[in-house]
């Protein structure tokens, strides 16, 4: 069997496509994989936030329109980058175990928050984290920056931003030693954060079983909760929403929050359920947080 990937261009996504191949390629001898990589909206609109403009699944179409083509046969993606709502005729046949989901501030003035200046500079692209950071320190004046990881890194090391908050997992999967890890009791990750996506067209039932081979039970089973959060809020993977899941000795426990752009209003909620029950989990979160205003938040973010 021959597996063509659709992979995006950044050095980022090229990594987390190879390594998918090579993880295949191990589980299942003979087979053999290429890399078709692509541009997307997302990687083109670099000077704007994505929230206005369809938010991150911005990345994800054009793997889509790869996949329904027949140029490729799967596409890997982060999983934080992938609507809730997955589009009709796809599937996410398997999610590989979970890296480090934490955030990472990356700063020329020390490695915590605190040791911000007053007013500082940090550059993100995501309202969850700005929202968070607002929250936490509401001095801060927090500005839009995109582009791969070495260039958000690039503008710290330059001077332009005095720091830069990024994902634990993709500096990680770089190589890249940077940074201080924030506690999600602060930074509460995005649904899916550390998380690799496999996804192939739904009719695709042996390219499904054969990524099953590397698929990832307990990581699973977190995602479940986090996107069933999400869907029922009807919020975007741009959304100031975090929720992150933890699965131990048959329970998962999910923790979420929903907040104000600005930082002024953060709420947030926890809960366990059996594995078995964490779609349950992640909806019954959802509604009460419906119930406490968190529709709102989101749209008046959009």
């Amino acid at each position: 069997m021959r597996v063509a990937i659709a992979t995006r261009r950044s050095p980022l996504a090229l990594y987390q496509s190879r390594w998918v191949a090579a993880a295949l390629r191990a589980a299942q001898p003979g087979l053999e994989t290429e890399l078709l990589e692509m541009s997307t909206r997302g990687d083109e609109l670099l000077d704007r936030r994505l929230a206005p403009l369809g938010g991150k699944g911005l990345f994800i179409k054009a793997l889509e329109e790869a996949l329904a083509s027949g140029r490729a046969r799967l596409a890997v993606h982060s999983l934080k980058d992938v609507p809730a709502q997955l589009t009709p005729g796809f599937v996410l046949a398997a999610i590989p175990a979970r890296a480090d989901p934490r955030d990472v501030l990356v700063s020329r003035h020390g490695p915590a928050l605190e040791d911000l200046p007053k007013g500082a500079r940090v550059g993100t692209a995501s309202l969850r984290r700005q929202a968070q950071l607002l929250a936490a320190r509401s001095d801060l004046r927090v500005e839009t920056v995109r582009g791969s990881v070495q260039t958000r890194l690039s503008t710290v090391d330059e001077g332009t931003f005095d720091a830069v908050v990024l994902a634990a997992a993709g500096l990680g999967r770089l190589g890249l030693e940077r940074g201080t890890p924030l506690p999600v009791e602060l930074m509460l990750p995005a649904s899916g954060q550390g998380a690799l996506a496999l996804e192939v067209r739904a009719d695709d039932e042996e390219l499904a079983a054969l990524t099953l081979k590397i698929e990832d039970a307990d990581t699973r089973v977190a995602a479940t909760a986090e996107r069933a959060f999400c869907r029922r809020l009807g919020a975007s993977c741009a959304a100031p929403v975090a929720a992150y899941a933890t699965v131990e000795a048959g329970r998962v426990r999910l923790r979420v929050r929903v907040a104000a752009a600005d930082g002024s209003r953060v709420l947030a909620d926890g809960g366990a359920a059996d594995t078995a029950d964490a779609a349950d989990l992640g909806e019954r979160l959802a509604e009460e947080m419906l119930s406490r205003g968190a529709g709102p938040l989101i749209t008046a973010a959009a």
